[in-house]
């Protein structure tokens, strides 16, 4: 599964870990994140996360 940056302030979302303080359990996508779900560290939503590239992966 694919992790998602937070921009503005770095925070990574890692779907093998979850957020075990907000309830969200390892395994969940981050599409699958509730709704209200916020970023951890500066309170963004997900409107502000990007996916992290794959290392080893060309970019054009």
């Amino acid at each position: 599964m694919k992790k998602y940056i937070c921009q503005p302030c770095g925070y990574i979302y890692d779907p093998a870990v979850g957020d075990p303080d907000e309830d969200v359990a390892p395994g969940t996508a981050f599409e699958d994140l509730p709704d209200d779900w916020v970023c951890p560290v500066c309170g963004e939503d997900t409107s502000h996360f990007a996916p992290v590239p794959e290392k080893g992966k060309a970019t054009s």
